[in-house]
């Protein structure tokens, strides 16, 4: 059982025990920051529904969230993508709705970030706990820095659905706002294009068009070493 199917059985277990715990304490206080928000700028609708919640199971969408992170990480695949199931909220329902939907988008990928400086200063301290759990917590922290960040950087691209997207639309012109608005239902699929087809397009042309690089990795290289310094690791 150690080598299943020509694959290190434990070592799979060991790796993917330091990421699951990070993963789901990230999208699951990323979605209830959102309700948490709505709610208190007088949208109940994610309350009512129990998404002002700390339990992951309410945020967990079944493929979204395991089955295809879970095939991207068992394949070669460079990157793991996924998603939770996205929190509702009645924006006419809230007490200024251009306002407060900046606010409520916002606030995802500000927990996100607020988690990720957690991390780095408890990394200061995993250290103090006995070895090999020291060097597991140590793990879980870095990993707990890169998904958060990767979220927050991720969700911040201005394009609806995404955090970004919203945020934009309450802050741009009406004229700008309004056709931004209208590409929410063609947004996850602009992005998959983006960031899946786009890249395998350049490597048959002879072109980087790797979208991803440019909007999430060069911002994320750009405060990883700030979030280092944070966790004493230079």
């Amino acid at each position: 059982m150690d080598d299943l199917f020509g694959v290190d059985a434990a070592g799979l277990a060991y790796t993917a025990s330091t990421w699951l715990l990070p993963v789901l304490i990230a999208i699951t206080f990323h979605e209830a920051a959102h309700g948490y928000v709505a709610w208190r700028l007088g949208d109940d609708t994610a309350y009512a529904r129990g998404r002002v919640t700390f339990n992951p199971l309410r945020h967990v969408d079944p493929f979204g969230t395991v089955i295809l992170p879970a095939l991207l990480f068992l394949s070669p695949a460079p990157f793991i993508f996924g998603w939770a199931k996205p929190v509702p909220v009645a924006f006419h329902r809230l007490r200024s709705p251009r306002r407060d939907m900046i606010l409520v988008a916002a606030a995802g990928p500000g927990i996100n970030f607020a988690l990720a400086i957690a991390a780095a200063l408890l990394m200061n301290l995993a250290s103090l706990t006995p070895e090999p759990l020291s060097d597991w917590l140590e793990l879980n922290l870095a990993h707990a820095i890169l998904i958060n960040l990767l979220l927050a950087i991720f969700n911040m691209m201005p394009l609806p659905p995404l955090d970004g997207g919203r945020v934009a639309v309450g802050l741009l012109p009406r004229q700008l706002a309004i056709p931004l608005a209208r590409l929410e239902r063609f947004g996850l699929f602009i992005v998959i294009g983006a960031i899946v087809v786009l890249p395998m397009l350049g490597d048959r042309i002879g072109v980087n068009l790797n979208v991803f690089e440019w909007l999430i990795l060069r911002p994320l290289e750009w405060m990883l070493p700030f979030f280092w310094m944070l966790s004493g690791n230079g």
